[in-house]
């Protein structure tokens, strides 16, 4: 496939294809992509740009301010042992572990452009750094997918024990590289004033949201229509059939497909089926995160220079690792959750979730973590 796809005519002509048969998916079916896309902007305006946004703006002045770099001598001691990256980095991990996607990846992509990581500490961040925020764990797929604040615990604490677990795995990649050359990379960094770290953190911040709101319109659209083609059925039953030995049927395979693609069609897919199964399955898909999460970290990684294979390679084993905790959390608690038959209604909880709510909590949530992050940097700077 790939020496075929590899000959530019063949290329090419797949893409043409594959552009004229969306061409006229968009005319069978207009009125139920409007819908794809009105649903899309909901979850944006009433979820995801609330949600990120606070988060996006406190990265870039964690940043920008050089407040990383007094954490860095204060968690220097944890982060070198545990991931073998510097101590500056230990804010990507606490922004992507609050801030939801792609929050960590950013923060991860910003240190090094501002030369406070090396190359390969930065691509040992994206790997395990780029994390589901607990606002969606715990709030959307907890009490709205499974009806049970328990089960959003629980996949909350299995996606943060994976993301630790693959972080450690990671402190192996480029083992052999010379130590000392992290603190050659942070001395290149300069502070700049808060007026314009603000402004500039304020105008990245709303472009970030515009890129993500984009991706997440696309796939939106592209989900739909698989599925009005039976193009997502047919996939599915290709999909059972190569993994029938492991017992998933087609039902279980078209949810694995859509959550590969897109999370919140996934999760919400999560309607019935046994406890242990529903739970490890939604673990796998928030940890893989989604190809519309991975095309919104692209939008940083693109001109970057970092390795995007080690980013996918991080994410894949995320997926794994918590699916597998999470199974024998499950086993170990005897959870038993709820079914819930009306998918509907599983979608409209999330895309009618209170736009002030959302503000509020991201708001709050950010402050806090602001503050943390300043209490330890003056902690730094007065032990320096």
């Amino acid at each position: 496939m790939r020496h075929i796809l590899g000959k530019p005519g063949l290329r090419d002509g797949c893409v043409g294809i594959g552009l004229l048969l969306a061409a006229i998916a968009l005319i069978l079916w207009p009125a139920q992509t409007s819908q794809a896309v009105r649903e899309g902007l909901e979850l944006c305006g009433n979820v995801i740009i609330p949600a990120l946004f606070p988060f996006f703006l406190l990265s870039s002045l964690v940043v920008e301010l050089g407040l990383s770099r007094y954490l860095g001598r204060v968690l220097a001691p944890v982060m070198v042992p545990l991931f073998r990256v510097n101590g500056t980095c230990a804010a990507a991990l606490a922004l992507g572990a609050v801030g939801g996607y792609p929050v960590g990846a950013r923060t991860a992509i910003q240190l090094y452009q501002n030369g406070q990581c090396s190359k390969t500490e930065a691509e040992r961040l994206l790997a395990f750094c780029n994390n589901c925020g607990p606002a969606f764990i715990l709030g959307v797929v907890g009490s709205g997918i499974f009806g049970d604040k328990r089960a959003g615990l629980l996949l909350y604490a299995a996606h943060l024990l994976a993301s630790l677990l693959v972080g450690i795995l990671f402190r192996f990649y480029k083992a052999d590289e010379e130590p000392g050359r992290t603190s050659a990379a942070s001395t290149q960094f300069q502070t700049v004033r808060f007026p314009a770290a603000f402004t500039r953190a304020v105008a990245g911040s709303l472009q970030s949201c515009l890129n993500i709101s984009a991706f997440i319109l696309c796939f939106s659209v592209i989900l739909r229509l698989l599925t009005l083609s039976g193009l997502l059925n047919l996939g599915a039953s290709l999909l059972s059939a190569l993994l029938s030995p492991l017992g998933l049927d087609r039902i279980w395979a078209q949810r694995l497909i859509s959550g590969l693609l897109e999370l919140s069609s996934g999760v919400s897919s999560l309607v019935d089926g046994s406890t242990a199964g529903r739970l490890s399955m939604a673990a796998f898909m928030l940890g893989w995160a989604g190809v519309s999460v991975h095309c919104q970290v692209l939008v940083f990684l693109a001109d970057s220079g970092l390795s995007i294979g080690t980013y996918m390679t991080g994410k894949l084993l995320h997926g794994g690792l918590s699916a597998l905790i999470t199974s024998v959390l499950a086993r170990l608690c005897a959870l038993e959750l709820p079914a819930a038959f009306y998918l509907t209604e599983q979608t409209q909880a999330i895309t009618n979730l209170s736009l002030n709510h959302i503000l509020v909590l991201s708001a709050v949530s950010a402050c806090w973590l602001w503050l943390g992050f300043l209490l330890l940097a003056l902690f730094g700077a007065k032990k320096r």
